[in-house]
């Protein structure tokens, strides 16, 4: 009967430490699991980052350059309409009927190439009036 006893006694105390290191390993396998969580939210934090770069880089750069190249067209078609009224040319003025050729074939140039220059409108046309309409 004494054998028995010890071998009791022996695997209560197996038991007991193992029962010990599950819970040891328990909370050293939760400890790795919150590291993993930080690990994988700063990992989110930096692509984020990265997408933002790459976003303001291949998106928000050229959009802005070209919102700023469509003020000045803007700009220059809202002085020349300005300007239409004050025009010595005002019933036969060529802005005013490149204009309506544009709004009817839906050309998408700018009001101001270098073809209505080179025809004499615009800066330094020869007769000493000067254009108040480009910059």
């Amino acid at each position: 009967m004494m054998e028995m006893d010890w071998t009791n006694v022996i695997l209560g105390v197996l038991t007991l430490l193992g029962g010990c290191g599950w819970l040891i390993d328990r909370k050293k396998h939760r400890q790795e699991i919150e590291s993993m969580k930080a690990d994988i939210r700063q990992k989110e934090l930096d692509l984020g980052t990265d997408f933002v770069k790459k976003f303001r880089e291949l998106i928000a750069g050229p959009l802005e350059e070209e919102v700023g190249k469509l003020r000045n067209e803007v700009k220059d078609l809202r002085n020349a309409i300005e300007g239409v009224y004050d025009c010595s040319y005002r019933d036969d003025c060529p802005v005013r009927k490149r204009m309506r050729k544009q709004s009817a074939g839906g050309e998408g140039k700018s009001l101001w190439h270098s073809d209505m220059r080179d025809k004499g409108f615009g800066e330094g046309s020869g007769d000493g009036r000067t254009s108040r309409y480009h910059s």
